[in-house]
C-alpha cells in the first residue's frame, strides 16, 4: 500500500482485488490476533506452572532437610542414651522411636514424589495446550496465507492465468507478487502493451545495502519464479548469468607449489568451486583437477567470491586439506584483502563489526541481523583517497560470505567499486582482491607468507 491506498493515480494497482480479499481479510486477521494472545496467555500459564513445580521442588528439598536435620539430632540422642547404659524397655522405646523416624521420613518422600508428579503433569499439560494452540494459530495462518495466494492474478503476454501458488516448490514467499516488477507487467498486460524493457532501483531509505537511485536486479526468492512466468509469450533476453564468460585456459596462475600446498592467483569470473547452476561448473578446483587428474587434490581450503580475484589456498591431499581447514577454524590463516570503495571514508582505520546471515528470499544476498546473524568482524586501514573514492585495506578475521563487501556497504556506508549486489556495477569489475595470505604449512610448519598486487 502506498499512504493506506491500494489505488494511487500514476502507480500501477496490486495483483489482486482489495474488494475481495477485504471480505475475508479483516475477520482472518482477527482470529490470527485472537489466535497470538492465546499463544501468549498459553506461553505464560507454561512458565507459571513450570516456576511453580520449581518453587514445590525447592520447598521439598528445604522440607527433607530440616527433617534429616531433626531425626539426626534425635539419632544422636539415642546413640548418647545407649552409650550410657539402658535396661530393656527403655532401649525397646528407643527402637520404636527409631522406627517411628523412618515412616515418617518415607511418608514425607511418598507424599512429596506425588505432589511433584501432579506439578509436573500440570506443566506437561499447560505446554500440550500451548502447542496445540500453536498448531492452530499455524494452521488458521497457512489456510489465511492460501486464501490470500489464490486471489493473485498471475497472467502471462497470451492472456494465460496461473495462480501463484504453482510457481512455487512451496507456499510462496511473503510479499511475493507485490514487487514493481510484476504490478508494471501485470498492468502492461491488462491494458494491451507490450513491454519492452524495465528496470527497477531502491526507493527510500538505505537498507541491507540498497541506496536510494540505485538499479538492483529482481529478487530470486519472490521474482525468480514469477517474472519468467508472466513474461511468457514476449521476446526475452537470456537473464545474464555470473560466470558464464569464458575465462582464459591457462588461469588460474600458480604462485606456490610444493607436494602438499598449492596457491594461486583466482581471477575475476572463475567460482572457487562449481556453482548449484549447471552453467557454472568451471571453477578453480576443476581446473585444477583437470591439470593432474591422477592426483587426489587439489581441494580448494577456502573461497573467493565469483567477482573477487586474488590468492586461493588449495591442498594436495586430504590431511592436508584437514589440517589447513583446522587453521581457518582456529583462524590462525591471516588474509588482507585490497579494495576501492565509492565514497570517501572517515578516518584512517578502524573496525566494523556487523553480524550478519543470508537473505533466502535473495540469495545470495546476506544481511545484517544482530538477533540471528553471525559474528563478523573485519578491520580496514586507508591507503588512497582520490576522485570520491578510497583505497582500503581490509582484513577478515571471520569467514562469512560476502563479509567485506557488506562491511563496507552498511559498515562503512561506502560500497566496493563494481558491486553488482550490494553498490552499483558501474565499473568493469568488483575492485577487490585478496592480496596477502599468511598461513603455516600443515608439513613442514614453516611459516609462508605470500602477496600478489592488485590489479587496479
Amino acid at each position: 500500500m502506498l499512504r493506506g491506498a491500494w489505488f494511487v493515480d500514476g502507480f500501477a494497482p496490486p495483483l489482486f482485488d482489495p474488494a475481495d480479499r477485504d471480505r475475508f481479510w479483516p475477520a482472518g486477521e482477527a482470529a490470527l490476533a485472537a489466535d497470538t494472545a492465546a499463544v501468549a496467555a498459553a506461553a505464560g500459564q507454561v512458565a507459571a506452572a513450570a516456576a511453580d513445580a520449581a518453587a514445590l521442588a525447592e520447598a521439598h528439598r528445604a522440607a527433607r532437610a530440616a527433617v534429616d536435620a531433626a531425626q539426626a539430632e534425635r539419632k544422636r540422642d539415642r546413640g548418647r542414651a545407649r552409650a550410657a547404659g539402658l535396661d530393656a524397655a527403655a532401649a525397646a522405646a528407643l527402637d520404636a522411636h527409631s522406627r517411628a523416624d523412618g515412616r515418617a521420613r518415607r511418608e514425607l518422600v511418598a507424599a512429596q514424589r506425588a505432589a511433584a508428579a501432579a506439578a509436573a503433569a500440570t506443566v506437561v499439560a499447560a505446554r500440550g495446550e500451548h502447542d496445540r494452540l500453536v498448531d492452530a494459530r499455524a494452521a488458521r495462518s497457512r489456510a489465511l496465507w492460501t486464501r490470500v495466494c489464490d486471489g493473485y492474478a498471475v497472467v502471462d503476454a497470451r492472456g494465460a492465468a496461473r495462480s501463484l501458488a504453482s510457481l512455487y516448490a512451496g507456499p510462496p514467499p511473503g510479499g511475493a507478487g507485490d514487487c514493481a516488477a510484476p504490478k508494471l507487467i501485470a498492468d502492461a498486460h491488462r491494458r494491451g502493451l507490450r513491454p519492452l524493457a524495465l528496470a527497477e532501483l531502491w526507493w527510500g531509505p538505505a537498507r541491507d545495502g540498497r541506496h536510494a537511485g540505485h538499479f538492483y536486479p529482481a529478487c530470486r526468492g519472490k521474482c525468480g519464479p514469477l517474472l519468467p512466468a508472466m513474461l511468457e509469450g514476449l521476446a526475452v533476453a537470456p537473464p545474464p548469468e555470473p560466470g558464464a564468460d569464458a575465462v582464459a585456459p591457462d588461469e588460474p596462475r600458480v604462485l606456490h607449489a610444493d607436494a602438499h600446498v598449492l596457491v594461486v592467483i583466482k581471477p575475476v569470473g572463475l567460482l572457487s568451486v562449481p556453482g548449484r547452476s549447471g552453467a557454472l561448473r568451471d571453477c578453480v578446483a576443476a581446473r585444477l583437477r583437470a591439470r593432474d587428474p591422477a592426483c587426489d587434490g587439489p581441494i580448494v581450503v577456502h573461497r573467493l567470491d565469483l567477482d573477487t580475484s586474488g590468492l586461493l589456498l588449495c591442498a594436495r591431499d586430504l590431511d592436508t586439506y584437514r589440517a589447513l581447514q583446522a587453521q581457518f577454524a582456529r583462524r590462525e590463516v591471516a588474509k588482507r584483502y585490497v579494495a576501492i570503495v565509492d565514497g570517501e571514508v572517515a578516518g584512517e582505520r578502524g573496525a566494523i563489526e556487523l553480524p550478519l546471515r543470508l537473505d533466502p528470499d535473495d540469495r545470495p544476498r546476506q544481511v545484517v541481523d544482530a538477533r540471528h546473524g553471525k559474528p563478523a568482524l573485519t578491520t580496514w586501514e586507508v591507503l588512497a583517497r582520490a576522485d570520491g573514492r578510497t583505497r582500503l585495506a581490509l582484513t577478515p578475521h571471520t569467514g562469512r560470505t560476502h563479509q567485506l563487501r557488506v562491511h563496507c556497504a552498511i559498515g562503512l556506508g561506502a560500497p566496493i567499486v563494481g558491486d553488482r549486489l550490494y553498490g552499483r556495477a558501474a565499473a568493469p569489475r568488483l575492485m577487490l582482491h585478496a592480496e596477502a595470505l599468511t598461513f603455516v604449512h600443515p608439513t613442514t610448519g614453516a611459516t609462508i607468507a605470500l602477496t600478489w598486487p592488485a590489479p587496479f
